[in-house]
């Protein structure tokens, strides 16, 4: 906005100077100007007054928002400043200065977040299949703070009933099978290429027909898995009279892709701009179904069923611990293992009841230790880059050959660091992603809401066509998020802009899509770290790690030293203006890092150490 804003009053100072300078002009020409103003039937106005009215129309939009970002609600306000502005963009504005001591006022109206947080009645079913709201207590639970769980819980057990309310529930074998046939109707289908185009024949038109492509194509499917399964559901049926049908076999698609979120790569994109599509008023009316149902999570499972105790009991801790083998013996393993089966069984038993059953009881369990798993997979891995930052490197001090300074136009680098700025800057970077991880699923759960909930516009990027769609509980989110941690850090390096809805980042899932690739960037890097102690145990190899590098010691900081430095120099983009230090540009500049290991010195010890790529499959 603020950039939009310059640009209007820029192009209006121009304007009124070249009519200054036209005063001179010949009265014929002027009195031919004024009788065409005079016109009440051709008045035409001019480009200064169309300006004029764009500029004060943009300021009235941005009327109630923060005055500095434009895009969140204004939370304090500022006497000394009497500006008003969100939490995220007053604590960086007054962290230091003259302006720690302004005073402020609250005037963010609580209600208002949670209202926007609030499913929208815009042809979304807010029941379950079988009657159950996933958005009337859980949802709400879902926007307060609390369920940051950096902010902290009382016990264990409220931590889990918090968290299980966007942890979804692990498949069972019969949705594994329907998972499969949804799959190979995704591949198949060219719904994005049908759709997303510029075209002049009708596009609901074409939404309608494709939708109806891919249930046929899901509904030859199933007849040719089961004829007999088949024949229940389609024979002398629409598609209308299969409405719960499709609305599983989708909710189990989107589910899969939240708790894997390597699979799908494609197909997922395509099944939730079908969906997106399909919670149109006009293509819901036309298609006389709804495709879309509420995730199905752990908590509205046991809620539903009446289970919710299960969670508060303390053997949920041993019951759904994630066991790693790393230095421990396999007797330890062995008890471990003992000690969380024992859990589950206890658990399974005590709880159990009419509407619940042990089996399910135990897919709940297994359900929040994917959830442990996953935390490990894309958490830890910014845990590590952080330990080996600390271990190499001293904010104070430079060891010579080791320094993490970059400068603007060096070696590619669009940002200018000292050794300490950069080793900071490195710091919040990674603590962010570690708590972006730490929430991924509950963002998730914000990001599944806002695709759709809201409209989006077809434009191109600079990327192609894209979806230009609104994230606002995704946003909301991501700035509680950014606050908490720029309060941990005391003083923030870099922007603190986040890119959701624009050209950068067009939609909630493309957020989504950008922040699963953390982890497949920093795991091979420590992978390889971790292995060049093993590799070296070779004569020949560890020979050549000493003429060449200089030791294993110094091979690993060579390595951390150049990702620190090269990933993290704001590089990335295809121009200077959408590079730099803002949240998704650090993580553009580890991309580029990523497409040039090939012209690294040390590229032949990531291949020894078995690496395949950092889009492939992790190896182990």
């Amino acid at each position: 906005m603020h950039g939009y804003e310059a640009d209007r009053k820029h192009r209006l100072e121009e304007i009124l100077q070249r009519e200054d300078q036209s005063d001179g002009d010949s009265e014929n020409d002027n009195g031919h100007r004024r009788s065409r103003s005079a016109d009440p039937e051709d008045e035409v106005k001019t480009e200064a007054q169309q300006l004029e009215e764009d500029l004060a129309a943009a300021q009235v939009t941005a009327e109630g928002f923060c005055v500095e970002c434009k895009d969140q609600e204004a939370f304090f306000s500022c006497e000394q400043c009497e500006e008003d502005f969100c939490e995220v963009c007053f604590g960086m504005l007054h962290r230091t200065g003259n302006r720690v001591r302004h005073i402020k006022k609250e005037i963010f109206k609580p209600a208002a977040a949670n209202a926007m947080l609030a499913p929208p009645s815009n042809g979304v079913s807010a029941s379950t299949s079988k009657g159950s709201s996933l958005y009337e207590e859980p949802m709400t639970g879902l926007a307060e703070s609390k369920v940051i769980v950096s902010s902290g819980s009382s016990t264990f057990g409220d931590w889990i009933v918090d968290r299980s309310k966007y942890i979804p529930m692990r498949l069972d074998l019969t949705e594994r099978k329907l998972l499969r046939l949804l799959e190979a109707a995704l591949n198949v289908s060219e719904y994005t290429d049908k759709v997303d185009i510029m075209s002049y024949t009708s596009k609901s038109k074409r939404i309608v027909h494709q939708i109806k492509d891919l249930c046929a194509i899901i509904s030859g499917l199933v007849v040719a898995h089961d004829y007999r399964r088949g024949q229940e559901l389609f024979a002398d049926k629409s598609f209308e009279d299969n409405e719960e049908f499709f609305q599983i076999i989708f909710e189990i698609g989107r589910r899969h892709k939240i708790m894997n979120p390597e699979k799908m790569r494609s197909a997922y994109g395509k099944l939730m701009y079908m969906l997106m599509d399909s919670t149109m008023d006009e293509i819901e009316s036309t298609l006389g179904f709804s495709c879309v149902i509420p995730i199905k999570t752990v908590y509205s499972y046991l809620e539903e069923r009446g289970g919710l105790d299960v969670l508060r009991n303390d053997l949920v801790a041993d019951a759904t611990k994630e066991i790693v083998a790393d230095g421990w013996t396999r007797q330890q393993i062995q008890q471990e293992i003992r000690k969380k089966e024992r859990a589950i069984e206890a658990l399974s038993r005590k709880y159990a009841n009419e509407n619940l059953t042990p089996d399910e009881i135990k897919t709940c369990l297994y359900s929040i230790g994917d959830n442990h798993s996953f935390l490990r997979t894309n958490r830890d891995p910014c845990d590590k880059m952080l330990k080996y930052l600390a271990m190499f490197f001293q904010p104070t001090s430079v060891e010579e050959g080791f320094s993490l300074a970059i400068h603007s136009g060096r070696q590619g680098a669009r940002l200018t660091h000292d050794h300490e700025t950069q080793y900071w800057y490195i710091n919040q970077t990674l603590n962010l992603w570690r708590e972006i991880a730490h929430e991924m699923f509950y963002l998730w759960m914000l990001s599944d809401d806002d695709m759709l909930n809201n409209d989006y516009r077809l434009r191109d990027t600079g990327q192609g066509l894209q979806r230009l769609q609104s994230c606002p509980a995704v946003s909301k989110a991501m700035h509680t998020i950014l606050h908490k941690a720029q309060q941990k850090a005391r003083y923030w390096v870099g922007s603190s802009v986040i890119h959701l809805g624009d050209s950068n980042v067009p939609n909630a899932f493309m957020f989504i899509d950008k922040y699963n690739q953390v982890a497949r960037i920093l795991n091979p890097i420590i992978l390889t770290l971790e292995k060049i102690e093993v590799i070296a145990k070779d004569d020949g190899i560890n020979a050549y790690i000493k003429d060449t590098f200089g030791g294993v010691t110094n091979l690993r900081k060579m390595i951390v030293c150049d990702f620190f430095r090269m990933a993290f120099d704001g590089s990335g983009a295809d121009n200077f203006f959408a590079a730099g230090s803002c949240i998704d540009g650090r993580l553009t500049s580890a991309w580029n890092w990523c497409s040039q290991i090939e012209k690294k010195p040390f590229f032949p010890i990531f291949l020894l150490t078995g690496f395949t790529g950092f889009d492939g499959e992790t190896w182990s």
